[in-house]
């Protein structure tokens, strides 16, 4: 078991000169193990690809075997208490919190502190621990990792909630993951309160994520800063434990939502290896411990500075930004929601080094051209685009405005983060998401059901140990998504012989609209619901801001379509209602951007809707009224 004192920090050149000998051992005897019971030893993942290694049913890594990925710890003890080879050392006294409005600066000592005292409240006053869920219905702050490392020091669960959602989303994400308590920040407190009553959550079982909200309430409700002074006040009332060899794997960290084709989302379940085998994964492919205990010539760098927008509910900013960047000693300023103009504002303030983003903020960058020289972006090094593919085109246009500076992309899914940038190179291939990460095997499945080689297109299989486990109470989709081990990513993909992956096409029917997930049938589902609709089929198609956007084809009712019969003028009010409907009642991500009449939906023989003629039919709509209209 940990005690709750706290690690000193390395301040002995002795010191740092026996853990480089330990991590040189430790190093030494895991690959020794590796190699006694990896079924892919060293020597034949690294050498370069044979001729037969074209029909080859599964596609191996470039690399040596991993460094040693614990399975015995929680997150917060990773991040907070343990070393590990990949992890560079802080070699200056910089914070690794910064609040962008603000200014404000956490550090290290001060992170544990809160960290310890916030679950030593919770433990006393709410008795959370083993599996209990907490839910975070949050934008960024600065304190969210506070609340996730604390509640991992109790053995509970964090799941993260777009702070987007809908009374009926979130009531939904309450309901199946069966939270305990609800941390809800004061621009959600109203959705926050009105759900907490629908799904039985006291209001006692609130707490508030800033302190703005409790002026504008009824109810008073306690906040983090509240909490965690009141446990540092407290003895310890929990004694953390360390897991068994291996409980790391099983013993779930996360709920995170991810929409699917069935209609409402589904609760993704990540057990704490798999969030700590990612972040040694992208450490070591980043070769940040490469020339010792820091890098400080390579991409990503010791003390280097990260702009940190990206929601951390979404597995992009949770994992990437929030686990990976802090764990390689960088510094996260921590931004509530993006807007524009502040953000070219906090990187001249705070001399950011990394930018990571999604492509609609990229395509604000490269349209804005004029606004963004009126800013110093000199100490920009890195620009790092992900949740959906980012366009060769678009990356042209990046790489004229920012000379010099590195632009990469990732590719991966909360299922399952597979790709990243290589640490040599200033851009990516023309279209490639990244190189294939360490540890990860892959498999191209073609349509006819046989295996493709490089070169080929197919549905892209992963194998990992960041995988996820699967999703929350849903057998049937578990079976769909995660086969024997493998995880189907629902892309179409090619990969060459250096491991990039290049995406071709979405086999799944799933949209990314600005990196969200959105799923036509849950779409499809409320829209039946309007007393105007008969049937309805949603598509996605394409936009320059936001990827793709949601379109949605209409079967009017008998009673509608009359009425439009009767009077013209009644068919943009009865499109207007119905879009309406949907922005009224759903995240604003997932309003339509059209409604288009039609007499009928195809389908198939046994009633599946055949979204790709209508997504040919919205092709050939967007060439007619381009000239004119955005709008369908």
């Amino acid at each position: 078991m940990l005690n709750n004192s706290y690690t000193p920090a390395f301040t002995n050149a002795s010191l740092l000169i026996l853990l480089l000998i330990l991590r040189n051992q430790c190093a030494v005897d895991y690959t020794r193990r590796y190699n006694q019971t990896c079924p892919y030893p060293f020597e034949n993942i690294c050498l370069s690809p044979s001729p037969s290694s074209y029909t080859m049913s599964e596609i191996l890594p470039l690399h040596s075997p991993l460094p040693i990925i614990p399975d015995d710890l929680t997150t917060s003890q990773f991040m907070l208490d343990g070393y590990h080879s990949q992890r560079p050392l802080r070699t200056e006294l910089k914070p690794w919190f910064v609040e962008e409005l603000t200014g404000r600066q956490i550090g290290f000592e001060e992170i544990r502190a809160r960290t310890f005292s916030f679950a030593n409240e919770l433990k006393a006053r709410w008795d959370i621990g083993e599996d209990d869920v907490v839910c975070i219905f949050s934008p960024n702050h600065v304190d969210y990792p506070i609340v996730i490392w604390g509640t991992h020091r109790l053995g509970a669960i964090i799941s993260t909630v777009n702070p987007a959602y809908t009374v009926n989303e979130l009531s939904h994400q309450i309901s199946v993951t069966k939270a305990k308590l609800l941390i809800a920040h004061s621009s959600c407190l109203k959705i926050a309160e009105i759900t907490a009553k629908a799904t039985g959550i006291p209001s006692s079982n609130i707490i508030l994520m800033d302190s703005e909200a409790n002026e504008d309430t009824d109810h008073t409700y306690p906040t983090i800063d509240s909490i965690i002074h009141s446990g540092h006040s407290k003895h310890a009332t929990f004694i953390e434990r360390r897991l068994g060899p291996g409980e790391g794997k099983t013993k779930i960290a996360f709920l995170c939502s991810s929409s699917g084709t069935t209609g409402k989302p589904k609760l993704i379940t990540i057990p704490h290896t798999s969030i700590i085998a990612a972040v040694v994964q992208m450490a070591y492919h980043a070769r940040v411990t490469e020339m010792g205990f820091s890098n400080i010539e390579g991409k990503w760098r010791v003390g280097d500075i990260a702009y940190a927008v990206l929601p951390f509910y979404h597995i992009y900013g949770l994992l990437t930004i929030l686990h990976f960047y802090s764990f390689i000693g960088n510094t996260l300023v921590i931004s509530p929601k993006f807007v524009f103009k502040r953000m070219l504002k906090s990187v001249e303030g705070y001399r950011i080094n990394h930018l990571l983003l999604v492509p609609p903020m990229i395509v604000l960058l490269c349209k804005n051209q004029l606004e963004v020289k009126k800013y110093d972006l000199s100490s920009l090094r890195v620009v790092l685009s992900g949740a959906a593919p980012l366009s060769s085109e678009l990356t042209n246009q990046l790489s004229k405005l920012l000379l010099g500076v590195d632009i990469g992309q990732g590719y991966g899914s909360t299922e399952a983060f597979v790709s990243l940038t290589h640490p040599s190179q200033k851009r990516n291939t023309p279209g490639s998401a990244g190189h294939i990460l360490p540890g990860i095997v892959v498999k191209l499945v073609k349509r006819d059901g046989s295996l493709a080689g490089f070169g080929e297109p197919g549905e892209l299989y992963v194998k990992s140990p960041s995988r996820a486990l699967r999703y929350l109470d849903n057998e049937e989709a578990t079976k769909e998504t995660f086969v024997d081990g493998w995880v189907r990513m629902g892309d179409e993909v090619i990969i060459n012989e250096m491991r990039e992956l290049f995406v071709v096409d979405r086999i799944k029917e799933i949209m990314k609209v600005k990196g969200f997930q959105v799923a036509p049938a849950e779409l499809e589902g409320h829209l039946l619901t309007h007393p105007d609709v008969s049937d309805t089929c949603v598509v996605g198609i394409p936009d320059d801001y936001s990827g793709e956007v949601p379109l949605a084809f209409v079967v009017p009712s008998q009673s509608a379509a009359q009425k439009m019969m009767n009077n013209p003028e009644q068919t943009e009010k009865v499109k207007a209602s119905i879009i309406k409907h949907v922005s009224d009642h759903k995240a604003h991500y997932k309003r339509l951007h059209g409604v288009v009449f039609v007499d009928v939906i195809p389908k198939s023989p046994s009633g599946k809707l055949l979204r790709r003629l209508l997504k040919e039919k919205a092709k050939s709509l967007m060439m007619v009224a381009r000239p004119t209209t955005s709008k369908l």
